[in-house]
């Protein structure tokens, strides 16, 4: 006990040499002097003291951050809470707002006062209140056996101690706080994240898409970019500056913290650091369960989503009002659709296989040095669940690419099974109680951006595909009624389902719901159908998450060693949605032999990109003229020229989208949106001669916003420094 408890205190205090690669890492702001990672940051260029970047006992930058909506992240850009984020993070409420008369997503949205700004119900802004660390009590609650080591992972006892935490603070009474405890280190240390939660979000200013999704596709994750990739909201408040529902009475945020924006530019070099809400990497994988995620993941996920964006792709041509419904849902579809045939291709290509069998061989010497027998077994059972789990994961990406994500039409069968329960009780107060349900889910799944023929038409791709990809006897059992009852023809039994089921249409649903049956429920394609994938859905969730449990354990292990193995290097945890700190350079880079990318674009390859015959590559007459007439007043570049995006290294993944790319001194230069197309396996394996971050320079932003948008009123409650 002696023993672990020295090593878990080396890890803790984990001190740097400056051997570390530099660039690499998305640092835990609470272990910033701990770790010495602020030293580290100084040596490249930071001016800046820890307490000015995260202080918690007073404001410091991590106050002018946080996550915007549910994935994202957005900063505070004024005293009056105004946000600034990707316009790909603010493309769903844009979306939600258009329609063909008021196209916002052509023609974009500016706002020259606050009473036209639009609300947005289920947006949610998001700061990060106060963090504690609650290892201590984690690992007490083990040793008096509260709890095993596998339940200190579970959501419910993380969710339970959580709130234990919060009843005996002084934020439980306070509005719009939310705890959440998370382990890190792969379940060697947890943190408890007070969270602070706005949920009147207004859309104040979006670019149309010719801007904010210039490239479209063909350019997602590929540099040279030319995306103006922002859009603006606003948090509103009530009169005392707390979270509160909408209402035409709250008042604009009074922040406690705004960053300032820089004009000075960025050159080759300069320090350039990030804060925000990196999704989730996996750094700590083996290579058997690398190769697991290609195929088992990435390769179904490729298939299907491209099966279903082929669909929707031809259909959103036909007609600018479906273009408009699907906008939002195939711009997302078709991000993680490239960004897996990305990472396959990046996994081989940056030989990250190699590189992890080598961390194996290193770590497995490292073991028998110390003669650690945990240590020793640990990667070879992390490859036995990981072959038990393979199947199992494929099984359930496929359905759920195909039925969760793929096909949206289906049946709220749990609800049609309590109606069927009482029925057969004659329980008529239970009846009404589900039949009200059963409305509020009609009426759900025919929203406004629901086009019933699409998606009939995406489940006659799928369902067939799924059948292809699936032997006979792993399938859905729907397959099998299928098979019986319409001789395998997919597209026959698809028809029936669409034209013929209770939820439907509004005709089929207003005569079941006028005299429900039990036969009639038991007839249900749809029923049958949704109640079929949600059983094999489960069926296999018993195993796999077996499976998981035990990887949890192992991984713990594992983490632990290799933190070990490194010492006194720091070692930071994977991404998981929380907070995060990384810094680097602004840098340019080779992708292959011979050739050089550089570290900043220019307006000038906006024109020369230009196609207006294809939507992913028109510039707006306006822009067009603005351009040519070098029409870009204090925001150009020394040179005049107008700068558009500019490349870090900084380490950064899903979720960091929208976050603020800050100078030396913490002031604004730009926004992060993605990463480069030859580092994609980056969140399995950092490669600091390839891995860049794509971020739209803030000087491109305040021009767009200022010349094509004319929202002077914005640019005038900014803090902007020459």
């Amino acid at each position: 006990m002696k023993k672990i408890k020295l090593l878990l205190l080396a890890f803790i205090l984990l001190v740097s040499t400056f051997a570390a690669q530099a660039d690499e890492g998305m640092w835990l702001l609470q272990l910033m002097k701990e770790q010495n990672t602020i030293d580290m940051m100084k040596k490249a260029g930071l001016k800046l003291n820890a307490n000015d970047i995260y202080n918690p006992d007073s404001v410091s930058l991590k106050d002018a951050v946080g996550i915007f909506g549910g994935g994202c992240t957005g900063e505070i850009i004024s005293a009056d809470g105004l946000i600034l984020t990707n316009h790909h993070c603010g493309f769903e409420s844009i979306q939600q707002h258009s329609s063909v008369d008021h196209d916002y997503l052509t023609n974009g949205f500016w706002t020259t006062s606050r009473d036209k700004e639009l609300p947005n119900p289920q947006l949610t802004f998001t700061f990060i209140d106060r963090i504690v660390d609650i290892t201590d009590s984690v690992k007490a609650r083990i040793a008096s056996k509260q709890i095993t080591e596998t339940e200190s992972f579970s959501s419910i006892f993380l969710d339970k101690i959580a709130h234990e935490f919060y009843e005996k603070s002084d934020l439980k009474d306070k509005k719009g706080i939310e705890p959440q405890a998370l382990p890190f280190y792969a379940g060697n240390r947890y943190y408890l994240f007070y969270k602070k939660i706005y949920t009147d979000i207004r859309m104040v200013a979006a670019p149309p898409s010719a801007v904010g999704k210039f490239g479209g596709e063909t350019d997602n994750w590929m540099w040279p970019r030319h995306t103006g990739d922002f859009s603006m909201f606003r948090i509103y408040a009530d009169a005392k500056g707390e979270p509160a529902a909408y209402s035409k009475n709250n008042v604009p945020l009074k922040t406690k913290k705004h960053f300032t924006i820089s004009l000075k530019g960025v050159k080759e070099g300069s320090y350039a650091m990030i804060m925000g809400f990196p999704g989730s990497t996996e750094r700590y994988l083996t290579a058997s369960e690398i190769t697991e995620m290609m195929k088992s993941e990435n390769d179904p996920r490729i298939r299907i989503r491209g099966a279903r964006q082929d669909v929707l792709s031809k259909a959103m041509k036909s007609s600018d009002a479906i273009r408009i419904q699907y906008a939002s849902k195939f711009a997302m579809s078709c991000n993680y659709w490239k960004n897996s045939i990305g990472m396959n291709k990046a996994i081989v290509d940056n030989k990250v296989l190699e590189t992890k069998t080598g961390q194996e061989k290193q770590f497995m010497d490292f073991a028998k040095a110390k003669n650690d027998t945990a240590y020793q077994n640990v990667i070879g059972r992390i490859d036995n669940v990981t072959a038990q789990n393979s199947n199992l994961t494929y099984q359930l990406i496929c359905l759920s690419e195909t039925f969760l994500r793929g096909i949206e039409f289906g049946s709220p069968y749990q609800i049609m099974n309590h109606i069927k329960s009482a029925l057969k009780e004659k329980n008529d107060s239970l009846l009404q109680v589900n039949i009200d349900m059963l409305k509020i889910e009609f009426s759900a799944i025919h929203n406004k951006d629901f086009n019933q023929e699409v998606d009939k038409n995406v489940a006659k791709v799928l369902i067939p595909l799924y059948a292809e990809m699936i032997p006979v006897g792993e399938r859905t059992n729907i397959y099998q009624f299928i098979n019986k009852k319409y001789k395998g023809n997919y597209n026959k039994f698809i028809d029936d389902m669409y034209a013929n089921s209770i939820i439907s249409s509004q005709a089929n649903f207003d005569k079941f719901i006028k005299k429900p049956t039990v036969k009639a429920i038991d007839k249900d394609l749809a029923t049958m159908y949704s109640q079929s994938k949600y059983d094999k859905i489960n069926e296999l969730k018993i195993n796999y998450e077996k499976n998981n449990d035990a990887l949890n354990l192992l991984h713990k292990t594992y983490v632990r060693g290799l933190c070990e193995m490194k010492l006194p290097k720091p070692s930071y945890p994977d991404a998981n949605f929380t907070i995060r700190l990384t810094y680097g350079n602004v840098k340019s880079y080779h992708p292959r032999d011979a050739v050089l990318y550089n570290y900043y674009t220019t307006t000038k390859g906006v024109l020369e990109k230009e196609d207006p015959n294809n939507r992913e590559f028109t510039v707006p007459a306006k822009l067009k003229e603005l351009i040519e007439n070098k029409d870009f007043g204090r925001y150009a570049m020394a040179d005049g020229e107008m700068p558009v995006c500019f490349l870090t290294t900084n380490d950064i993944t899903g979720g960091n989208s929208g976050s603020p790319v800050l100078n030396d001194k913490g002031q604004l230069i730009g926004a992060a949106f993605d990463g480069n197309w030859e580092s994609l396996s980056g969140d399995i394996n950092f490669d600091s001669k390839l891995q860049r971050c794509i971020c739209v320079d803030i000087r491109y932003i305040l021009f767009i916003l200022d010349k094509l948008g004319g929202c002077e009123n914005l640019i005038n409650e900014m803090t902007i420094v020459e």
